[in-house]
């Protein structure tokens, strides 16, 4: 079983796509546009939603989200409470990805160190969607305590926490 989010916009997901290939060093696949369905008596193609997005998959590492626009007598936002949350292999990449994605959005939480991640950010994107950046915690379930001063995963502080050091 997996799951996925499934990411809607009014009118400009081609340009959310184009963030999103920078941002995640990916291309999106699959992308069907509402002029390429066929043609329906129940849902008519008009030349204001004939160039939308109708379906999009973009694949983010080992994982995928789905793309579309909705029909503007349907618009739609992002709910407050949702973040989409990406696990990057480390610092680099994050502070790389951040960087793009806070263009024209609003930054949450700068890129930076924390107790619970070594390197964490939170933003809002120019589209409104609400993203977490961190690096992959690949801890074991022995480091499920978080003091692991053997731990090699490299988003996580169990050896801080073991030695006593403080990794803020």
């Amino acid at each position: 079983m997996k799951a996925s989010s499934y990411l809607i916009f009014n009118g400009n997901c081609m340009e959310a796509i184009a963030l999103y290939e920078k941002a995640f060093s990916t291309k999106a696949i699959g992308v069907c546009q509402y002029k390429d369905a066929p043609p329906s008596e129940d849902f008519p193609i008009t030349p204001e939603t004939a160039e939308l997005v109708m379906h999009s998959i973009l694949p983010i590492g080992k994982e995928t989200i789905y793309l579309c626009d909705t029909t503007p007598d349907q618009p739609s936002t992002f709910s407050n409470g949702s973040f989409a949350c990406v696990e990057l292999d480390n610092a680099e990449a994050v502070k790389a990805t951040f960087e793009i994605l806070k263009e024209g959005g609003k930054v949450f939480c700068e890129a930076q160190e924390t107790f619970w991640n070594k390197y964490y950010a939170e933003l809002e994107d120019k589209f409104g969607l609400k993203w977490t950046l961190m690096i992959e915690c690949t801890c074991t379930e022995e480091c499920a305590t978080g003091n692991n001063p053997n731990c090699t995963c490299e988003g996580c502080s169990c050896k801080d926490k073991a030695s006593g050091g403080n990794p803020c």
